[in-house]
């Protein structure tokens, strides 16, 4: 029979070995780390303590606005425009709004809203295709609503 010879196993190889897994885990934690910091800022206020302070005011406000039972279909037509069908409303109404990308890949743009004739509302200014989370705000009856829906 014949013998392989093998070649011993010397501080040389575990010193390649450990310098390859530490560049396997530096180089992914730092493509993890650059995709986490391109793709969400983390911030959600300016100021957390501040917003506190505010939050059971804002959960009176929700609950007020929910009573209101008003509801809002948002479109987005062929030529980038939107179009607001409100359910629930009574008389005329001031609409106004802004449109942010999930992922802040573009620009936020303030919408406004003028009244399309068909009991409808139109934005005046077109948002280009992609997904869109549209807050809208309604002013009517001497009251406000807030909604926020996604278009794209």
């Amino acid at each position: 029979m014949s013998q392989i010879a093998s070649k011993p196993f010397t501080g040389r190889h575990m010193a390649l070995i450990l310098v390859g897994f530490f560049a396997v885990v530096i180089a992914v934690n730092m493509l993890l780390a650059t995709l986490a910091s391109t793709s969400f800022t983390g911030v959600v206020v300016e100021n957390s303590y501040v917003a506190s302070q505010h939050f059971n005011r804002w959960l009176d406000e929700a609950r007020a606005e929910d009573r209101l039972g008003w509801k809002a279909a948002v479109r987005r037509a062929d030529d980038g425009h939107l179009t607001i069908e409100l359910a629930g409303v009574s008389g005329a109404a001031q609409v106004s709004g802004d449109a942010w990308h999930p992922l802040g890949r573009a620009p936020d743009r303030v919408l406004r809203f003028a009244p399309d004739g068909e009991g409808g509302y139109r934005s005046l200014e077109a948002v280009p295709a992609g997904r869109w989370r549209i807050r809208i705000e309604v002013r009517a009856e001497g009251r406000r609503w807030r909604t926020e829906e996604t278009v794209g």
